[in-house]
C-alpha cells in the first residue's frame, strides 16, 4: 500500500513531526488501515507510516527509507522505552511504559500498575497491531493482567469502537498501588485516564514541602496532592465535582493517616467564588484542572477559564501563601500559561513570584519536534 504526500507534509516530516494530515495527501493507493509506504511528490520513498483512512491525522510516520513497521520494530521500541523507565525510575513499579509519539510508537499508551498493564491504541493504523502488542506485553513485562482502556472519544474520530475490557489475565486487576510511600485505591477498568494520574505523582511529591496551614486541593481527583502534603498542613479540603472521586479520596485517606480532611462535591469555579465572597482565607491552594483546551479554536475561552480560577485562588490566599497551579492542555503553551497567570495576578492586585516550575516526569518525555507531547505545565507560586 502506498500514499503520496505534498511538499507541505514533506517539510513537516523534515522538521521531525510524524503527523501528516488528510489535506496533505496527493494520492492514496490504500484502502484499509495499517502500515503504508510514504512517497514524496517526486516519488522518493520516505519510509512507512500508520495509515488511518477516516482520521484527519491520516498518517503517523514511524520509519525512514526501507525500514518496515512490523512486530520486530514494535519489540525494539518497546524494549527501548522500558529500558529508559528502569534507568530513570529505579525501584518504581507503577509508571508509564510507553508515551506514544515520544517513544516512537505513535498513538500507543501503556501504563504499568504493579502487576497490571493498561493500554490504549488510539489510531486505526496502530489498531491493526493490537494482537502483536498484547503478545509483546506478555513476553517482555510478564503481567498478571492486561486491561484495554480504549473507551476514549478520540477513537470515534478514527472510526474505531470504544472498548473497555480485560484483554488477557491470569489474575484480577490490581485495586491498590503503593506510590512514593502512599497507598492509593485504583479502578483500572473505569477510573479517569488509565485509572490514575501517574503524570502528577512527582509533582505532588515536589509540591508537598511548600504547603502549610489550611490547604485547598481543587480538582482533587484521587487526592494525590492532599495526601502528599502529609503533616505539613493543619487541615485539608478537597473539592471535586465527581462524587466517585471524592469517595476514592476518603478510601485513600483511610490508607494514609494525616491531618483532618474534608471533601466538598462542587463546581470548583463556584466554590472559589463563594470562598472569596465569604472572605475565607487559605494558606495553600492547589489547582489541577482537567484540560480546558480541546482544540486551538477553543483557546480564547479556555484562557478565560484558567484566568478565572487562578485569579480567585490568588484572592483567597493569605499574604505569602502558596499556589501550585497546573495546565494539562496540550493546546495551551507554557508561555501562554505564564501570560494567563500574569494577567490573573494583575487583576487580583497581588504580587506573585515563581518558586518552582514543574512539568512531566521522566516516563512522560516530550519530543522537541512534537509540541503536542509537552502537555503538562505547572508552577509553584508565592502570592504576596
Amino acid at each position: 500500500m502506498k500514499v503520496t504526500i505534498n511538499q507541505k507534509a514533506f517539510s513537516r516530516l523534515r522538521r521531525g513531526h510524524p503527523w501528516i494530515f488528510r489535506s496533505d495527501l496527493l494520492k492514496i493507493e490504500a484502502a484499509a488501515p495499517g502500515p503504508v509506504e510514504v512517497y514524496s511528490s517526486n516519488q522518493k520513498l520516505l519510509g512507512q507510516a500508520l495509515f488511518s483512512p477516516q482520521s484527519q491525522i491520516s498518517l503517523r510516520m514511524m520509519t525512514r527509507g526501507e525500514e518496515k513497521i512490523d512486530a520486530q520494530l514494535l519489540r525494539q521500541r518497546l524494549e527501548a522505552a522500558l529500558a529508559w523507565r528502569r534507568r530513570a525510575l529505579p525501584g518504581e513499579n507503577s509508571y508509564r511504559v510507553v508515551f506514544g509519539e515520544a517513544d516512537g510508537i505513535p498513538s500507543f499508551i501503556l501504563d504499568r500498575y504493579e502487576s497490571t498493564l493498561v493500554f490504549q491504541t488510539l489510531s486505526a493504523g496502530l489498531e491493526t497491531f493490537k494482537a502483536d502488542l498484547i503478545d509483546l506485553m506478555r513476553e517482555r513485562l510478564d503481567p498478571g493482567c492486561i486491561v484495554e482502556r480504549n473507551d476514549v472519544p478520540s477513537r470515534d474520530l478514527e472510526g474505531l469502537e470504544r472498548i473497555n475490557q480485560i484483554a488477557w489475565n491470569r489474575e484480577a486487576p490490581v485495586t491498590q498501588i503503593t506510590l512514593l510511600g502512599k497507598t492509593y485505591n485504583v479502578d483500572l477498568l473505569s477510573g479517569q485516564k488509565t485509572g490514575f494520574f501517574l503524570d502528577q505523582r512527582l509533582n505532588a511529591q515536589g509540591v508537598g514541602p511548600y504547603l502549610s496551614g489550611r490547604l485547598l486541593d481543587a480538582f482533587s481527583h484521587s487526592g494525590q496532592f492532599a495526601l502528599m502534603a502529609g503533616d505539613r498542613v493543619e487541615e485539608i479540603h478537597c473539592v471535586d465535582q465527581s462524587e466517585s472521586a471524592l469517595e476514592q479520596i476518603k478510601r485513600n485517606r483511610e490508607q494514609n493517616p494525616g491531618p483532618p480532611l474534608q471533601t466538598h462535591q462542587a463546581n470548583v469555579f463556584d466554590f472559589l467564588k463563594a470562598q472569596q465572597e465569604q472572605g475565607s482565607l487559605w494558606d495553600s491552594v492547589v489547582l489541577d484542572p482537567p484540560a480546558f483546551v480541546k482544540s486551538r479554536k477553543a483557546l480564547s475561552k479556555a484562557k478565560g477559564g484558567y484566568k478565572e480560577i487562578n485569579l480567585r485562588a490568588m484572592k483567597i490566599l493569605r499574604s505569602g501563601g502558596i499556589l501550585a497551579t497546573f495546565s494539562c492542555s496540550q493546546n495551551l503553551s507554557r508561555d501562554e500559561f505564564i501570560e494567563v497567570l500574569h494577567d490573573a495576578a494583575t487583576d487580583a492586585k497581588r504580587r506573585v513570584t515563581v518558586v518552582e516550575e514543574l512539568g512531566q516526569p521522566p516516563d512522560h518525555p516530550w519530543d522537541l519536534a512534537i509540541p503536542e507531547t509537552r502537555y503538562l505545565k505547572g508552577f509553584v507560586l508565592r502570592v504576596h
